[in-house]
């Protein structure tokens, strides 16, 4: 059911207008090898929408950071471990799973790759007009990166 509202979510955005193409980049912390496409963005009022498609190598991460507003995502292929500031694992999100990142520095998170294959993720940006795709954050203390 999620899936179906998360895959609902996108094709609405796309429905009101997201344009195709680049479009601008943002800074994101990342591991040797990760991989972000706008796959589209817009903005609507005071919000930016924007749809990316997310590749992790096997055995990296996107290192830490938090998001200034709210992510939505879905696993296409392999599986993203998912971990918090505590450095306790929250969730793995295998393909055909969403997950959902809250926002703000109260949420420093890391996604790790911990498999053998690429991790492929769609994810929806919901973030205030002008702020970046995700803020960096230090390692909380976890004796991983």
């Amino acid at each position: 059911m999620r899936e179906n509202l998360l895959r609902l979510g996108v094709t609405l955005a796309a429905a009101v207008g997201l344009s195709l193409g680049a479009g601008t980049a943002f800074a994101t912390p990342a591991g040797p090898g990760v991989s972000g496409k706008i796959i589209s963005q817009t903005t609507i009022g005071g919000t930016d929408y924007i749809l990316r498609q997310i590749t992790i190598p096997a055995g990296q991460s996107t290192g830490w950071h938090y998001h200034d507003g709210t992510l939505y995502g879905f696993a296409q292929h392999g599986t993203l471990s998912h971990f918090d500031s505590d450095c306790r694992a929250d969730g793995a999100y295998k393909a055909g799973k969403s997950l959902t990142e809250p926002s703000g520095a109260d949420h420093v998170h890391i996604g790790r790759n911990l498999g053998k294959t690429d991790v492929v993720l769609d994810v929806l940006y919901v973030l205030p007009h002008g702020a970046p795709l995700s803020e960096d954050a230090p390692n909380p203390g976890c004796d991983f990166q």
